[in-house]
Formats: C-alpha cells, sequence, structure tokens
C-alpha cells in the first residue's frame, strides 16, 4: 500500500537527489545509479562515479531517494516543470 507522502515524489523536483533503475528492458541500465543533474521532457541525466549517463525515461523504472515508490518513466514523460503540478493517480 502507497503512502500519500511518498505520492508526493512524483511532484517532487529531482535535481540533486539519488536515482536507483529497477527495471529496464535495457539490462546494463539495470541497477545503476547515480544524482540526477538535469532532467528533460524525455531524460534524466545522472552523475554515476565521474560519469555524466542520460536515461531515456521511456526505457526505466526507478526510485528517487530512499522512497519505495516505484516511477514508471513512461509516465513521467513531460517536462520537470509541468510534471510538478500534475496530480498523477496509482494503478
Amino acid at each position: 500500500m502507497w503512502r500519500c507522502a511518498d505520492m508526493n515524489i512524483y511532484n517532487s523536483t529531482w535535481i540533486g537527489e539519488q536515482l536507483t533503475v529497477v527495471s529496464s528492458p535495457d539490462s546494463s541500465l539495470m541497477g545503476r545509479s547515480g544524482v540526477v543533474v538535469d532532467e528533460s521532457r524525455e531524460t534524466i541525466t545522472i552523475i554515476e562515479g565521474s560519469n555524466e549517463i542520460n536515461l531515456g525515461k521511456q526505457s526505466i523504472d526507478f526510485k528517487i531517494g530512499d522512497s519505495d515508490v516505484v516511477i514508471n518513466g513512461a509516465r513521467v514523460g513531460q517536462r520537470p516543470e509541468d510534471r510538478i503540478n500534475k496530480k498523477y493517480r496509482v494503478a
């Protein structure tokens, strides 16, 4: 069961937060983790070690920070400024 506080993760800014990829059809992305440094409509950029990695939102499910909520990247395919004000429903 999800908690209301966890759902606020969808509407928060993710810049500066730790992102962990938990699922992807591309096995090389599984388990990738780093600090979010940029977000666009279709991508999230993280710093993993000394490498900057661009992740396509459409192809990943991920967690932000220590939240238990798994975010389906395809559901958050809008600009960050639009995502912050959007209401998300739990499936």
